[in-house]
């Protein structure tokens, strides 16, 4: 299984890494995929290592963390972001649920990451919160062929489901397919798994039945097993193909 979207270098797994990173590998977990959050993720991601499991790094800024400053993180994110082991671009998106002081700022961030995920050709990660309109409508205007990526934490309609993916996008199905009156389920039934990854967002939302505690890239296994029971396949070929998907997306090794 491949993890497509982990913060594993938080300070929230800083007393116990080894054992989740153990934990992680009995799962199955082969690959952990780790977006950025701002500048101090660098060093926290370079920090990542073990043996049995890969690590691979994005660059970009949460859209929470953009405020008026976006000339100051323009060349610095252009010189991360142009490293050979900087596999995508992200996390950046749109977030309307704490503030809308700055969302022109975040609607600037965003077209300056979708520039360069086209310019290097690499995909693009994208965080939605309560954004999804502008997110997509944004989406649509930057596509010219090249852009490539994921809407993190999927948690539309089907309609946006089909519309993410009519634009290039696949869709991260992550805890939240597992919560039992979210709906996402539902609508996931109604879309393509070809266009589906694996995500936990740990230490964040947790999947069922962990919910309220921390999530970890072992509970990735849990997510698996919901779409097993929605797709009704083997868990083995939901790894198979939503792995598949992952290589192929962002140029992982295989």
């Amino acid at each position: 299984m491949i993890d497509t979207h982990c913060h594993i270098y938080l300070p929230d797994f800083n007393d116990d890494i080894d054992e989740v990173l153990s934990r992680a590998f009995d799962s199955g977990i082969s690959d952990i995929l780790m977006p950025a959050i701002d500048f101090d993720s660098i060093p926290q991601m370079e920090s990542m290592h073990h043996k049995d499991i890969r690590f691979h790094m994005m660059a970009g800024i949460h859209p929470v963390d953009v405020k008026e400053e976006l000339e100051t993180f323009r060349d610095k994110l252009t010189k991360w972001a142009n490293r050979n082991d900087i596999i995508a671009i992200g996390e950046t998106g749109l977030d309307y649920h704490w503030s809308t002081e700055f969302v022109q700022e975040q609607k600037e961030s965003l077209r300056f990451h979708c520039s360069l995920a086209k310019d290097l050709n690499k995909p693009i990660v994208l965080h939605n919160r309560k954004s999804t309109q502008d997110l997509l409508d944004m989406i649509e205007e930057e596509q010219d062929g090249r852009l490539k990526g994921v809407w993190h934490c999927f948690n539309g309609t089907v309609d946006e489901g089909k519309r993410a993916i009519d634009l290039g996008l696949h869709l991260g199905i992550g805890g939240v397919v597992t919560f039992k009156n979210g709906g996402v389920d539902k609508t996931v039934k109604e879309l393509s798994l070809d266009k589906m990854v694996l995500e936990t967002d740990a230490p964040y939302l947790t999947p069922t039945p962990y919910r309220g505690k921390r999530n970890e890239p072992s509970y990735t296994g849990l997510v698996a097993d919901k779409l097993a029971e929605i797709f009704e396949m083997s868990r083995a070929e939901i790894i198979d193909r939503t792995s598949s998907n992952a290589r192929l997306l962002f140029s992982l090794d295989i």
